[in-house]
């Protein structure tokens, strides 16, 4: 149940950002005196619209995306004689940029709001030192096994939220040296010192030894011994000056992704109907709603937790989105702006020369081939990877 609120959570967040990146477009276009004639979400039959002023509002049966139509794209389209002075070619190159760039600003704006708030509110999550995170089993002599599935710490009383002081002995200082006076220690009774609310308590698991690593912890031929403990997690606060430098960090990291995916991680087209799909690789839009059902829903963590986790992947969807329309690809934003900017860079270099007429513009006629190409290209590209999405979805375990 909490895993399809998760789905729908999600497809609404997106269909919020979809409605911010035409509001981004639109409320510039009107700010420099363009019209706006239509806005509207979604595509297809319209289902509701209503006119005010010179704008019909509107909605549209299939919500998967939406759309606002500013008079005088291009040179080539159409309009009212009327409105050919507020049509957008006709506007300074810098005015069309920022409508250009508006939609995606939106979404960076999203990203930021949203990482912002979740650090404030939130904070983060990472590794304990040592916290008790939850006890499991051992996998030897039928350890997890239905009806025996206790492993010694929790057999000894050792509770998810302990925090180690000590073990045999030993003050633990980190999670890693804790790991491995446990291997060394190999089976037998060790005392075990935690803090429980405010109180010390003494307890006395007995290990069990088992075939491992002795360094990694990883399969191996050395006997170690093993308690039945996984590691925890603590949250970092942030306050609202300490909050913005990494929320900069996260998003760079985001950026740092997007790229890697797009230089590095296209390859993976292969592998996505293999076992081993990388749930690090390209995913669609139906995967990222699964994968937010899955935040929602996971077991063994905090609701601020995953809340946080789910808030971060919103943020990071409307990151790569806002990055991907800026990719000088026809008919991207990004497209029309490497368009602007190819027609100014060449008006300059003739200015350079002595002419001093209008600039002259790119035969868009041209880039109509290029441009049905790249739809088809995105078109067949989003359909395979919803096809993996659903027969092969993304796996986190």
């Amino acid at each position: 149940m909490t895993n399809a609120v998760g789905i729908v959570a999600f497809a609404l967040a997106l269909l919020v950002s979809i409605l911010l990146h035409e509001a981004g477009h639109f409320v510039t276009a009107r700010h420099y005196g363009m019209k706006a004639s239509k806005f509207f979400v979604g595509f297809g039959p319209t289902l509701w619209s209503r006119t005010r002023g010179e704008t019909e509002y509107g909605i549209k049966a299939l919500p998967v995306g939406g759309f606002v139509k500013i008079e005088g794209m291009t040179p080539l389209e159409e309009i009212d004689p009327a409105d050919a002075p507020r049509a957008f070619h006709t506007r300074p190159a810098y005015q069309r940029a920022v409508v250009l760039v508006a939609g995606s600003f939106m979404h960076f704006v999203i990203a930021l709001v949203l990482i912002y708030g979740v650090l404030l509110a939130l904070g983060t999550s990472r590794p304990s030192e040592n916290t008790v995170g939850r006890t499991v089993c051992v996998p030897v002599a039928n350890e997890c096994a239905p009806g025996a599935s206790a492993g010694p710490a929790e057999r000894a009383g050792v509770r998810a939220g302990d925090q180690v002081v000590s073990f045999d002995g030993t003050p633990i200082t980190s999670w890693n040296q804790f790991t491995r006076l446990i291997r060394t220690h190999g089976a037998g009774v060790a005392p075990l010192v935690v803090e429980r609310d405010g109180q010390t308590v003494t307890l006395y698991p007995e290990l069990v030894s088992v075939m491992r690593d002795r360094q990694t912890g990883l399969a191996g031929n050395d006997p170690v011994g093993a308690i039945g403990i996984a590691q925890g997690y603590e949250t970092v606060r942030y306050n609202p000056i300490s909050a913005v430098p990494k929320t900069l960090s996260v998003l760079g990291g985001g950026v740092t992704g997007m790229y890697d995916t797009l230089v590095h991680r296209l390859d993976e087209l292969t592998n996505l109907f293999s076992p081993d799909r990388n749930p690090n690789g390209l995913v669609g839009v139906v995967g990222a709603a699964r994968v937010g059902g899955e935040l929602l829903s996971a077991p063994d963590t905090s609701a601020s937790q995953r809340i946080g986790d789910f808030v971060v992947l919103v943020a990071g969807v409307n990151l790569a989105v806002g990055l991907f329309n800026l990719l000088p690809l026809f008919p991207l934003d990004g497209g029309h702006l490497a368009v602007l900017g190819f027609e100014q860079a060449r008006h300059g270099v003739r200015r350079l020369a002595g002419y001093r007429g209008p600039t002259k513009r790119v035969d868009l006629v041209k880039l109509m081939p290029a441009a049905y190409v790249m739809v088809a290209s995105f078109a067949l590209l989003s359909l395979l990877i919803l096809f993996a999405d659903i027969i092969n979805p993304i796996r986190f375990n």
